[in-house]
């Protein structure tokens, strides 16, 4: 019997913990449609502070917990917690840190300004989540993006942690939506983001002539692309045009997940090939 194909989903947001766009919908369906037909699955996302510990019934892993994340020459302490899915049998991990995560919102302030530590919150977050996955020891045969704060995953297993075994043979997809906080960042970003042994100019990727453009790295550096906004701008849409990767055009709700499926497993033919 051959092993279960493994799924990483790591998303910014997932009902009915939080519900901000169309993400937390797919982030929901997808990891249980996909684990009944058969794949293991595991779920990352931010312990967000509008999230209720206790009615979703989140505690603390602490066999996970104790690490300390590095951003921008401070150590911040990553806290691992999980819950089960309601009406699912999977578990969901969240990630969470007093200073990033605990305010009573997720990306802006109470006069709807983004908050000006949200590229430290991504770094934080990108970079806890391939930690909390090496301590799983765990090696997904796909990762899935979704989110732009999710969009620095790609280059960082594909340069930060190329040495690291556990990644060699995955596949990592982003799901690209039609929104972005990347164009609030300052150039400031760039040294933030360079965790390990990456360089400002290691980021060359996630910049335009306009500034910062988390999308345009995320593609870079993925093996594949799924159009998750039935409609994207067209600075964004731009991206992908004439794109030399597998990309997954935009589905109807009634036959995404099969889609999905299916470019997952496209990718994982295509991954024995490669040996």
């Amino acid at each position: 019997m051959t092993d279960k194909k493994k799924v990483l989903i790591v998303t910014q947001e997932m009902q009915p913990y939080t519900a901000l766009s169309e993400i937390s919908e797919i982030a929901r369906k997808l990891p249980q449609y996909v684990q009944e037909k058969g794949m293991e699955i595991r779920v990352l996302m931010p312990r967000f502070g509008t999230i209720n510990e206790r009615r979703h019934r989140l505690h603390e892993v602490v066999r996970l917990s104790g690490m300390n994340i590095i951003v921008d020459d401070d150590d911040f302490p990553l806290i691992i917690k999980v819950a089960s899915l309601p009406g699912a049998r999977m578990q969901v991990y969240f990630l969470d840190n007093e200073d990033f995560f605990r305010r009573k919102s997720v990306f802006e302030n109470a006069e709807g300004k983004p908050f000006e530590d949200n590229a430290d919150r991504m770094v934080f977050f990108c970079k806890g989540v391939i930690e909390t996955v090496k301590k799983f020891g765990w090696p997904p045969d796909i990762i899935h993006c979704h989110g732009w704060m999710t969009s620095l995953i790609p280059i960082y297993i594909r340069e930060a942690y190329k040495t690291e075994p556990l990644f060699h043979h995955s596949k990592i997809i982003y799901s690209l939506y039609d929104n972005s906080l990347g164009e609030t960042f300052t150039d400031g970003f760039y040294a933030k983001a360079s965790i390990n042994n990456l360089e400002e100019d290691d980021l060359g990727a996630y910049k335009n002539e306009k500034g910062v453009n988390l999308h345009k790295g995320a593609i870079s550096y993925s093996d594949a692309i799924i159009q998750g906004s039935e409609s994207l701008s067209d600075s964004v849409s731009g991206l992908i045009e004439n794109l030399d990767k597998p990309i997954l055009e935009h589905q109807s709700e009634e036959d995404y997940l099969k889609a999905y499926l299916e470019f997952y497993n496209t990718l994982l033919a295509e991954q024995e090939v490669e040996g």
